[in-house]
């Protein structure tokens, strides 16, 4: 297994450890994250990451229930500043993402941006700019 492996395994699995990180204040810009999953099974883990925490433990995660094929997160309080969404599909409830013996997930994951090459996701292709307003994703995974 590579150390980019490695280190993806171990941050998608820091993601489904928290299910809330840090507290967010009140003030601030909303991320409202949706992901359309095909299965009803499980549970859907979501981190806000900046880029000193892309690929680490997220400054905030959530955790969203399967409702009528999609998964809902929002994330409040967030300030103006560059930033990414990571999620996984949980579909065994057991708070991490697994892998087979080669390091390939699997169990669904999606990044923001929605730009999926060979290999984990980078910081240069999941990064949005958060502004004056609200911000509405979606995620494919």
């Amino acid at each position: 297994m590579s150390v980019k492996n490695i280190v993806f395994t171990l941050t998608l699995m820091l993601m489904g450890a928290i299910h809330s990180a840090f507290a967010q204040s009140e003030e601030g810009i909303s991320i409202t994250v949706t992901v359309p999953v095909q299965s009803t099974e499980g549970k859907v883990i979501f981190g806000l990451h900046n880029e000193s925490t892309f690929m680490k433990a997220p400054l905030a995660g959530q955790v969203s229930q399967i409702v009528d094929g999609k998964a809902i997160v929002t994330f409040e309080g967030v300030t103006p500043g560059t930033y990414a969404v990571m999620c996984f599909h949980d579909r065994n409830n057991d708070d991490q993402m697994n892998f087979q013996a080669n390091g390939m997930p699997l169990e669904d994951y999606g990044v923001s941006n929605n730009n999926m090459s060979m290999g984990p996701p980078t910081w240069a292709d999941a990064k949005f700019e958060v502004a004056k307003e609200n911000l509405e994703l979606e995620i494919r995974m």
